[in-house]
């Protein structure tokens, strides 16, 4: 006869329970249950989304930071993980242990973050969770680029005018603005007429621009305003500003006639001057006597005058023959202003350059060349003789002391710089805001780059990578050329997007 016996349970291990749900043995815990167990009765993550969506703006390239901040943040920095964490709603309910980017694809518009919390569950036990928050990058535009392309918006005008007949300074000063980041706050640049307009969203970053304009060149404004709304019960206006800059009416290479009031001034510098610098200052030279004066603009606007002769009217000469003038055979009074010495004042004879060889018409003046000229050079210069000057101050001068000729600068072979120059400018990226750079005044500016070292100290050179360094082969190359160095030019920085490959 048999007998059935039933077994008892099987007992758990010392200091060890069994699984209320699963009879599995645990250490004991206040809930009884195993962790798989406790993860089916139990989310510590309920409550926090899985899926948010981040607000960024395409055309400043910054994220919205609730309640009304937009901040830049680089991809997988920790700038956009702290973002990202506060976006999460319901994280202060468990304890954040660790969080970081799962990689996806620069253009996905998806950022994904890992996080592992720990939760209190059932009577005190601590619950470990790892989960994935999808993050979904929508595009919404700014409060600050929505009203930069909502029309009329702007609250402050710079206006930018020089009545000249070049726009060499305006090139000048393209590259100043650009050096010194100056157009940062502009809503919009526009150039129109003879001149360029700032928009602005206040008042003070249209005042930081003329203080701006105001240390680079020699210049002058005004400020008006014009009431748009007023709130009676606030006692709140609305107004809209507006600065009109007027620079100097004088570029670099123009001949102008100071007033004889002005003369006496300047240490009695003859009143008929070459302008051979602009910067906040017009830097002047006389070319019969080197000697050399500097104008700001209060002095300006107190005694203006104009040009007589502006660069388009340069006339070719050749040098027939060229004699230096000693110190001891120049010509001093008591009160001179100070005269140059990197010039050197010298009689010279020229001929027009039409007329080599058809005519013996020469021509003798004296200028401040002497230190580049040899018989034989190309040189530009102004005709007054046979030009028909309107000026007041001019009129008023003795026409035996006015010379026939007056020398600017040596010509060289402009097509021969333009095949040996290996550098570029950068100019202002919105099509609509850039001026135009293939005309003569945009040469000349270059040709004034490369022949005048402190001129291009206040502008930024960059190699120009798609043309080579010419190898000199031959004796024809003229090495008295100015030319810029390899050493003040800047590397361009070019950011290309290169695909990532398994080592």
């Amino acid at each position: 006869m048999e007998y059935i016996t039933e077994l008892p349970p099987p007992e758990a291990p010392k200091n060890k329970i069994l699984c209320c749900e699963c009879g599995t043995p645990i250490e004991p815990n206040p809930s009884n249950m195993c962790v798989p167990c406790l993860r089916t009765k139990v989310d510590i993550t309920e409550g926090i989304p899985k899926q948010v969506t981040l607000q960024f703006c395409r055309g400043c390239e910054r994220y919205y930071s609730p309640p009304s901040e937009w901040t830049h943040c680089v991809l997988e920095s920790k700038e956009l993980l702290s973002l990202c964490l506060k976006k999460l709603k319901g994280l202060s309910r468990v304890k954040l242990v660790d969080a970081g980017f799962v990689w996806t694809e620069p253009h996905s518009k998806r950022i994904k973050v890992k996080l592992r919390v720990h939760g209190e569950v059932l009577g005190g036990a601590v619950l470990e969770q790892v989960f994935i928050v999808d993050y979904v990058v929508s595009h919404h535009m700014c409060d600050d680029c929505h009203r930069s392309e909502a029309q009329n918006f702007w609250r402050a005008l710079v206006q930018v005018r020089q009545k000249a007949e070049n726009k060499k300074t305006f090139y000048y000063l393209e590259q100043l603005i650009l050096k010194h980041k100056a157009h940062d706050n502009t809503l919009g640049i526009k150039p129109i007429h003879d001149g360029l307009d700032f928009f602005y969203a206040t008042e003070a970053h249209a005042r930081k621009m003329v203080d701006f304009l105001a240390a680079m060149l020699p210049c002058k404004y005004n400020h008006s305003k014009k009431l748009i709304s007023h709130d009676i019960h606030s006692n709140l206006y609305n107004y809209k500003f507006t600065y009109s800059v007027e620079i100097v009416p004088v570029s670099k290479d123009s001949l102008v006639c100071l007033p004889k009031k002005l003369t006496q001034q300047l240490g009695g510098i003859s009143p008929i001057c070459l302008v051979y610098r602009v910067t906040n200052s017009l830097h002047l030279i006389d070319p019969s006597r080197a000697q050399i004066a500097e104008i700001n603009s209060t002095v300006y606007w107190r005694s203006p005058f104009n040009a007589i002769c502006n660069p388009k009217q340069l006339v070719e000469y050749v040098v027939m023959d060229i004699e230096p003038i000693m110190d001891k055979d120049r010509k001093t009074f008591p009160g001179q202003g100070a005269i140059s010495n990197k010039h050197v004042l010298s009689d010279i004879w020229v001929v027009r350059a039409s007329e080599l060889g058809v005519s013996d018409n020469t021509i003798h003046t004296r200028t401040h060349l002497g230190h580049v000229l040899k018989p034989g050079d190309y040189v530009l210069g102004y005709n007054l003789e046979d030009s028909n000057i309107n000026d007041g101050n001019f009129d008023k001068l003795d026409k035996n002391s006015v010379p026939d000729v007056v020398l600017v600068k040596k010509y060289y072979d402009r097509s021969e710089r333009k095949r040996r120059r290996v550098w570029k400018l950068k100019h202002m990226a919105q099509e609509e805001t850039a001026l135009i750079t293939d005309n003569r005044d945009y040469n000349e500016f270059l040709d004034d780059l490369e022949e005048d070292p402190d001129l291009r100290q206040n502008i930024n050179i960059f190699k120009d990578n798609t043309k080579q360094i010419p190898i000199d082969s031959g004796d024809d190359v003229d090495e008295n050329v100015p030319r810029i160095t390899l050493a003040e030019m800047l590397d361009d920085l070019v950011i290309d997007d290169v695909e990532m490959s398994e080592v």
